[in-house]
């Protein structure tokens, strides 16, 4: 009887052991190669230089900035009164480019995420005024060029390109007009939901953007338009998955996804809650290589990466799987060069 109790006993420890294991969030067992700057966030977006990082504080939230080398944070809205922004972008003149609602129903609150009543904005670094309208509605994030005041954006089934001038100081949007439309589109994203994401780096004459549709609007393919030549890339080729596109390595030859391809058995909603961050390659082969493991604990993710301008680090998000698209609970930071030597090592 008494080897029946400790058999038991052990078998019992074991399973809460496994059960422990299996609801162990990421954030406490991170490589050393991850750390997290700060606790609350999303949409982070780096500073040229490379020593702040820009988030949200919520979908609807306001605007800080994190200070890299000593973790100080500071607010950059809450000088004025507003409604909530969904974006943040450095512009390349150092000038940050919002996009946020006029209005915010709190017993509707997704409408002011809706491209109907999202507005672009641009914030003077100096903080001493309340951002400008550059009269134009976005659907979702703006694609912001890193080296000139170029943006592009989608709206309906239309993405369009302009460019941001100051007129005695106060910025406008110029010579703006339509790229292409969803119809246009290479099969199987033809006729799909369209956002943009980056001007790829170099001469910038490629637009990298991802469309979605198909399997009940949770499949996804990274393309780009060359916008000189006015032809398609499909970059993804691999039209099981979800591939989303998000920052692109400085020197142009690849770029983040968040993708499902470590969980393709799973479909419809539970496949696009299943996220982690990959590297994929921007020359046609559809070759990709994972480079967060959050969503191996199937309740957490990693979403929303972008690549500092030296291309040395990553900054990321964390969420719960069930959150809603673009949520963070955290930004982290990635060291590329530590991940390079110890990826094959977990």
């Amino acid at each position: 009887m008494k080897h029946i109790y400790t058999s038991i006993v052990i078998f019992v420890a074991t399973c809460t052991s496994l059960f422990s294991q299996e609801k162990k969030s990421p954030i406490d067992d991170l490589p050393d190669y991850i750390k997290q700057v700060t606790f609350f966030g999303e949409r982070a977006d780096w500073s040229h230089d490379g020593e702040r990082i820009l988030f949200i504080e919520k979908t609807f939230g306001d605007v800080f900035e994190v200070e890299i080398a000593t973790g100080n944070i500071r607010p950059m809205t809450h000088h004025f009164f507003h409604e909530g922004f969904v974006r943040a972008l450095y512009l390349s003149n150092g000038d940050i480019l919002l996009s946020g609602a006029k209005n915010f129903n709190s017993d509707d609150p997704w409408k002011s995420r809706d491209a109907r009543n999202t507005e672009l904005w641009v914030l003077k670094r100096d903080l001493k005024s309340a951002p400008t309208s550059l009269g134009v509605h976005c659907k979702e994030g703006p694609a912001v060029s890193r080296t000139k005041m170029n943006i592009a954006w989608a709206l309906g089934s239309t993405i369009y390109q302009g460019e941001i001038a100051y007129e005695e100081g106060k910025p406008k949007l110029k010579n703006w007009k339509p790229l292409f439309q969803s119809s246009d589109l290479p099969t199987p994203a033809k006729g799909w939901d369209l956002e943009t994401q980056n001007f790829r780096p170099g001469n910038e004459s490629e637009l990298i953007f991802y469309a979605f549709g198909g399997n009940f609007g949770f499949q996804a393919e990274v393309l780009g338009y060359d916008i000189e030549k006015k032809a398609f890339v499909n970059y993804s080729k691999s039209e099981s998955t979800y591939d989303e596109a998000e920052g692109t390595f400085p020197n142009g030859l690849s770029l983040l996804v968040e993708s499902n391809r470590h969980r393709t058995k799973y479909k419809g909603m539970k496949e696009f809650l299943t996220l982690d961050l990959y590297k994929m390659k921007l020359d046609e082969s559809g070759e990709v290589e994972r480079i967060t493991y959050f969503n191996d604990n199937p309740e957490f993710k990693a979403s929303n990466g972008v690549i500092s301008d030296d291309g040395k680090y990553m900054a990321f998000q964390y969420a719960h799987a069930e959150d809603p698209a673009g949520k963070g609970r955290g930004i982290l930071i990635l060291d590329l060069k530590a991940w390079e030597k110890k990826k094959g090592k977990r």
